[in-house]
């Protein structure tokens, strides 16, 4: 066998192996090509086995090793003044850099791509182009563009009669087509797009088709047939040793699970999912399988650990915004923001379930507190996290036994020596919770007094932080006014002759002149106003606006 025929046998195998979803047998028979071929073979297909070795560098999740192939073959393609291969590497770098959030400079590449292909004539790389930045406009968002270039990519494919790019454009336009909620519509495309996959022997995109179709199913409240289409997806990669989507099957998998009940199984799929998604530094997915564990996490109980989850998605959340790779950060945040609400909001109400005399304190001193707070210059934004620390200022009181809790007489040394210690159990409990703003001040210190004879740390006047002054009239206010164990409720006329006895000892006197002045008459009068002073922030914040069915679908670039 002459070397020209054993390049072209290691080629059709290289392709064979990368239709079949195997990227490493695939790399080997393409290296193999490339040490095999003449030198007149050389200026046809060197730039192309670069390229199609970096294909399977960045299927294994090895980005880096990818640029570098690319790097050598844009080099290459150079040299030989071949637009055409130019085009064609470049490409596949752009999409590289598109997997990696890199979208600035990965729309910058396809533009070019596009611009070569139509120079040259090659109407099967300008579909591709066309395809890969309706890709970057899903990512950003703007649904109706992004639609827009994958039709149009979509009809030049078909007229080509390049099938093979038929069934990934088709997953594509379903996975759009299901972030634009149209599940009708997402469910026949994608139903499509696993046909033509299968015919053609694509197990590669075949893969990602059935994740999107279990996506689709699951959010129609089709649990039980999502878990069964992620799972025969996860065969098949397994099958294949194809683990390019293996965090979006895990993802779904656990979803599915979570919503059939099976939480802690679930939180095992969702675990694995969160391994791939940060080995493969998937910021988008990392996000959505940080979301998903905090919803199981929530069902059982771990509201530490929640906490802990929405705050590394958080975290996500502004390293998209910074890299542009998210179009609806805000909504998201927003969606965030309300889960932490929820969660604090349920756990505070968990702590006051020990005692029904305290059922309702947390989320009435949240209320009392933020007019307050808000009468005193806070943000809107601040107010949102001000009420999460108000509602949790009293979190530490589950280190402390029931017993003393819920004791109807005067608590002695001892039992009042553990009862004191609960504002310090709060801050350690939320050790490693790093909210936007610092709530320990406040469950640190709302029982500290303006003369300093208050604890933990005996602070007075200015030196107690000013969150923790506002926290702490509300607290006594309605400590005063509701029923306790030991006593009756005052009323209000009572508790406020009792609080203004306390100005320039217990509570800030220039503080307390607002409250007495403003907040609680209002308060007294409307009592709604108190409930819907909650969460302003999230009512009056005002993102930009956005063009209609704008909603981000995360879709792989086409190499």
């Amino acid at each position: 066998m002459s070397a020209r025929s054993d390049s072209r046998a290691l080629v059709s195998a290289g392709q064979e192996a990368e239709r079949a979803g195997r990227p490493l047998e695939a790399r080997d028979h393409f290296e193999a090509a490339l040490h095999a071929m003449s030198a007149d073979e050389a200026r046809d297909l060197a730039a192309k086995l670069l390229r199609w070795v970096a294909w399977t560098y960045t299927t294994l999740g090895d980005p880096q090793a990818a640029l570098d192939c690319l790097e050598a073959a844009e080099a290459v393609a150079a040299a030989m003044e071949d637009d055409l291969a130019l085009a064609s590497v470049l490409n596949t770098r752009a999409g590289t850099l598109f997997s990696l959030g890199e979208l600035d400079r990965a729309e910058e590449l396809f533009e070019r791509v596009r611009g070569l292909a139509v120079r040259v004539g090659a109407r099967k790389l300008e579909a591709i182009a066309q395809q890969n930045l309706g890709n970057v406009a899903s990512i950003r968002g703007d649904g109706v563009l992004a639609l827009g270039r994958f039709k149009a990519s979509l009809a030049n494919f078909e007229a080509l009669g390049e099938v093979s790019y038929v069934g990934p454009l088709l997953n594509n336009i379903g996975r759009l087509q299901a972030d634009l909620l149209e599940d009708g519509e997402a469910a026949l495309t994608l139903g499509r797009a696993r046909d033509l996959c299968m015919e053609r022997g694509d197990r590669h995109h075949l893969i990602i088709v059935e994740a999107n179709r279990a996506r689709v199913m699951l959010r129609s409240g089709e649990a039980l047939d999502a878990l069964r289409t992620a799972e025969a997806a996860q065969k098949i990669a397994g099958d294949s040793g194809d683990d390019c989507w293996l965090g979006d099957i895990l993802l779904v998998c656990g979803a599915a699970h979570l919503r059939l009940g099976n939480a802690d199984v679930a939180l095992g799929f969702l675990g694995r999912a969160a391994e791939v998604a940060k080995a493969r530094e998937d910021a988008k997915l990392m996000a959505e399988v940080v979301l998903e564990q905090a919803r199981g996490l929530r069902v059982v109980g771990r509201n530490r650990d929640t906490l802990l989850r929405l705050n590394e998605a958080r975290a996500l959340f502004e390293r998209m915004r910074a890299r542009h790779q998210l179009a609806n950060v805000a909504e998201r945040e927003a969606e965030l923001e309300t889960a932490f609400l929820q969660i604090v909001r349920e756990w505070g109400e968990s702590i006051e379930s020990k005692d029904s005399y305290t059922q309702g304190h947390c989320s009435r001193v949240a209320d009392y507190a933020c007019l307050l707070a808000e009468a005193a210059g806070f943000s809107s934004h601040d107010l949102l996290w001000f009420r999460m620390g108000a509602l949790l200022h009293d979190v530490g009181k589950v280190s402390v036994p029931l017993e003393i809790l819920t004791k109807p007489g005067k608590l002695d040394d001892s039992e009042w020596s553990v009862m004191a210690m609960h504002p310090v159990f709060g801050v350690e409990l939320l050790e490693g919770v790093e909210f936007p703003w610092d709530v320990r001040p406040m469950i640190r210190h709302h029982h500290e007094r303006w003369d300093g004879s208050g604890y933990p740390d005996k602070l007075a006047g200015d030196r107690i932080p000013l969150e923790a002054r506002i926290l702490t009239i509300a607290d006594v206010y309605d400590a005063l006014t509701t029923t306790r164990s030991y006593r009756a409720a005052f009323t209000h006329e009572k508790a406020m002759e009792i609080l203004s006895a306390e100005v320039g000892k217990t509570v800030d006197p220039q503080l307390f002149g607002v409250f007495a002045e403003a907040i609680v008459p209002a308060a007294v009068r409307s009592p709604k106003l108190v409930r819907d002073a909650a969460p302003r922030a999230r009512r009056e914040r005002r993102t930009a606006p956005r063009r209609p069915g704008a909603r981000p679908a995360v879709a792989s670039a086409v190499a």
